[in-house]
């Protein structure tokens, strides 16, 4: 057992243990390749603090805000209405200056630095197929596959995304990036079990095999990509980091560190079509196209994560949620939310680790939905 593997194993992930010691802190258990501060820090400003409600909605139930906020083990919760701070508070290891493990919040990273290289003409079109610039195994899941395909969860992988699962993928991966193996290595032999551009099945593995691609395309690590084109003109205020495996091969899935204040810069930069106080970071059709489900497959209740649907559709690595309110959000296991809702100028970030997140396969202890349901009322309460 690697020293590695035996510190994953120590945290006790998915079991029930709390967790709020140890995601803000991952950064010093485990290998990683640092962000630094950008040279331009943005400091957001401070405007009147709203109230919060005391109560929302959810299943047809009237629900306490203060106890789904403890229940869920609620670190940060931070409301930017036009790039202001609206509300920010911190409890139990959170705070303005704690980085927090992203889990799956790190893939719309990814799609942005995608985004980010075609238009320099690194990857030269999201049709081709990844494996022109990934090596895979002839005839594996990644082999002639759409780059479009892969960045929308439609690969056609096998996949089995059940955490406690030791015979699971997501489980294999994990086990990659603790040393069995490498990730690479793990994206070259994914097998293949539907056709590509057919069903959306949340797959960590699409979201590794697309890093893979920004580090071949770009001849850069993911690090290094992400601190040119995203951290430094963000104006990140507060260094970073990106778990790495024992090759050096970043976590895409689900390793990158960083503050609330500066997890928000992501959902403000697409709120604002990919600009950045004038400069244009992504191309503003980029952010377009992925917030966008734009097949029967990938509308809200059709993508599978895990064994059953869920109410969200699914864009360019994005979540979009039902309605058709032109809203989208970026989302990690333990409640990790970055939601954008443009049409009320507003930016949300829930950090947590909810200790209860998939013990079971039910939205009782996920509170996947009842997040988007908190979060609603909040950006409900900007408007009031």
């Amino acid at each position: 057992m690697t020293d590695q593997t035996s510190t994953l194993a120590e945290l006790g992930l998915f079991t029930g243990a709390p967790q709020h010691d140890n995601f803000c802190r991952l950064g010093s258990l485990l290998p990683t390749r640092e962000l630094t501060p950008s040279s331009t820090p943005h400091q957001w400003r401070t405007g009147d603090t709203i109230d919060l409600p005391d109560t929302y909605e959810f299943a047809g139930e009237t629900k306490s805000f203060e106890d789904f906020f403890v229940e869920t083990d609620t670190t940060a919760l931070l409301v930017l209405e036009d790039g202001v701070i609206r509300h920010e508070r911190y409890a139990l290891t959170g705070g303005p200056e704690v980085p927090w493990i992203s889990m799956s919040v790190a893939k719309s990273f990814v799609s942005a630095l995608v985004g980010i290289a075609v238009a320099e003409g690194h990857i030269k079109s999201i049709d081709d197929p990844i494996s022109d610039y990934v090596p895979v195994h002839p005839g594996s899941a990644y082999d002639g596959v759409s780059i479009r395909n892969v960045l929308q969860m439609s690969s056609g992988a096998r996949w089995n995304e059940d955490y406690s699962d030791p015979t699971s993928d997501v489980f294999q991966l994990n086990a990659a990036m603790a040393g069995v193996g490498t990730l690479d290595d793990f994206v070259a032999g994914v097998i293949r079990e539907n056709e590509p551009g057919t069903l959306c099945r949340y797959n960590s593995g699409d979201t590794q095999a697309l890093a893979s691609l920004v580090v071949r395309a770009t001849n850069r690590s993911l690090t290094d990509y992400m601190q040119e084109k995203l951290y430094e003109p963000l104006g990140m205020t507060s260094p970073g980091a990106w778990l790495l495996d024992a090759a050096g091969m970043e976590v895409a899935f689900a390793g990158l560190n960083m503050t609330a204040r500066d997890f928000a810069k992501l959902g403000e930069l697409y709120r604002n079509g990919g600009e950045w106080h004038g400069n244009q970071v992504v191309p503003e059709q980029w952010v377009r196209d992925s917030v966008v489900p734009d097949a029967p497959y990938l509308q809200p209740g059709q993508p599978i994560v895990g064994t059953h649907r869920f109410e969200f559709g699914y864009g360019y690595q994005w979540w979009i949620p039902a309605g058709d309110h032109g809203e989208f959000s970026a989302i990690g296991v333990y409640n990790q939310f970055v939601y954008v809702d443009p049409t009320a100028n507003a930016t949300v970030v829930k950090l947590s680790s909810n200790r209860t997140y998939r013990t079971t396969d039910s939205e009782s202890t996920n509170h996947d939905h009842e997040t988007g349901a908190f979060i609603r009322a909040v950006i409900n309460a900007l408007r009031n």
